[in-house]
């Protein structure tokens, strides 16, 4: 369904490889990085804003909404007990009813990296 390969030749610089889409990642000064890309928690964030968009234009396409410009806001934060929240705000640029808004709710909470992320996927590791 989805591969990816991640390379590492320098310091903590990451040459991403997807398909043939070329990608980078970094951490930023304050952790030692140089700041070439996004840290690896922005790329969590924007692969999951990017399927929330996609899964949202998809079913509003499917219903004809015009939903205009779509807009997938995420903050990823610690609270002070040690959890992990993803904070998702959702707008467009074209007027929608509240039926549409709870409706598109709905639709975010069920995108596949959404259940992904929430169900908490097991990672299996081992040296090649």
């Amino acid at each position: 369904m989805a591969k990816v390969s991640v390379y590492s030749d320098t310091h903590y610089q990451q040459h991403i490889h997807a398909r043939h889409h070329r990608l980078q990642a970094d951490e930023g000064a304050d952790l030692g990085g140089e700041d070439s890309g996004p840290n690896p928690y922005e790329l969590l964030l924007s692969g999951l804003g990017a399927c929330t968009s996609i899964t949202l234009r998809m079913y509003a396409d499917r219903k004809g909404w015009d939903l205009g410009e779509i807009s997938v806001h995420l903050h990823f934060r610690r609270g002070e007990d040690g959890n992990e929240f993803i904070d998702r705000t959702l707008s467009c640029s074209r007027e929608l009813t509240d039926e549409q808004r709870q409706r598109l709710l709905e639709i975010a909470a069920k995108t596949p990296v959404t259940k992904t992320v929430g169900r908490g996927t097991p990672i299996e590791s081992k040296w090649q």
